[in-house]
């Protein structure tokens, strides 16, 4: 059995990228990333967390937990926090709790998308072999129960087809 080689975690030099596609799409992976951490950080911390950013297209994109208003008012000296004034400690408590929630929700719901866009592309692949050799084709040591299933149900359909044509064929002579 021979070792795997890999090259490893290479440390990547600093600097702009030069092609436009690119820096686009580099910048909207990072992006998301950048605020699923923010998000994180505010969820378990309990932390007011703001990022602002700018595409390169210039385009603004920004997260703030609870708000990025309130954020930038504490951060300002200008705080105007809902939780303060008329009302009261109780209150205030009780919007942080739902907030925090909020933000668990969010990132289950993240979680389920990531773990949905992984089934597609397992799919994907699956549907790509099945168009290459044919659905009749298809290794069944490698398909999940509804798979199999659905192949079962194929099956049969043809094996009617055939018997519709074979007693066709001998009505017509042939």
């Amino acid at each position: 059995m021979s070792k795997k080689v890999t090259k490893g975690k290479k440390k990547v030099e600093m600097k702009e990228i030069e092609n436009d596609v690119t820096k686009l799409t580099t910048f909207s992976k990072r992006r998301l990333g950048i605020t699923k951490k923010a998000s994180e950080l505010a969820t378990l911390t309990g932390a007011h967390v703001a990022v602002l950013s700018y595409s390169p297209a210039g385009k603004p994109y920004a997260f703030g937990s609870p708000s990025l208003q309130s954020v930038t008012d504490r951060f300002l000296g200008m705080e105007t926090s809902h939780f303060k004034g008329n009302t009261g400690p109780m209150v205030g408590a009780h919007s942080q709790s739902r907030i925090n929630s909020l933000n668990q929700e969010i990132d289950q719901l993240n979680q389920k998308l990531e773990d949905e866009k992984k089934k597609g592309k397992i799919m994907k692949k699956k549907l790509q072999g099945v168009e290459r050799n044919g659905w009749w084709e298809v290794k069944v040591e490698h398909l999940q129960k509804p798979d199999l299933l659905e192949l079962e149900k194929k099956f049969k359909e043809l094996y009617i087809q055939l018997e519709h044509s074979k007693f066709c064929n001998k009505k017509s002579g042939i």
